[in-house]
């Protein structure tokens, strides 16, 4: 979290920061990892609104995580909406379109782009 921390510290006054958690993507009823184990991470996937915000809130306190967190509903229509599985960074502007969507995480989540974008959209008076 540490470079998302910093976006947020640096630009929380000018762009509006969430985490949006959405499906599980490594439930111990489905695709285990087990770094996850290792992690003392064992999660079952959520079947309720409930048990996503209860999964949700233990991820924010064991991650230390500052950032605002919003929870796409069971029918995961944030996810599908901005191809977030497993992760992604997106930047919505003013006007509600997507200014900058990262590619697909772990391997396109770089948050260094993302400050590049705010920055540029920034100094350019479109935030």
């Amino acid at each position: 979290m540490g470079a998302l921390h910093e976006l947020y510290d640096l630009y929380q006054g000018d762009v509006a920061f969430f985490i949006v958690y959405i499906k599980e993507a490594h439930p111990e009823d489905g695709w285990v990892v087990t770094h996850n184990r290792d992690d003392d991470i064992a999660v079952m996937d959520p079947r309720s609104s409930g048990d996503r915000s209860t999964v949700a809130e233990a991820c924010v306190v064991k991650a230390a995580i500052r950032i605002p967190m919003l929870i796409d509903e069971l029918d995961n229509a944030v996810a599908s909406a901005y191809g977030g599985w497993p992760d992604r960074l997106c930047l919505i502007g003013r006007d509600g379109r997507v200014a900058f969507q990262g590619e697909p995480g772990p391997f396109g989540f770089i948050p260094e782009r993302l400050a590049e974008v705010i920055a540029e959209t920034k100094f350019g008076g479109q935030t």
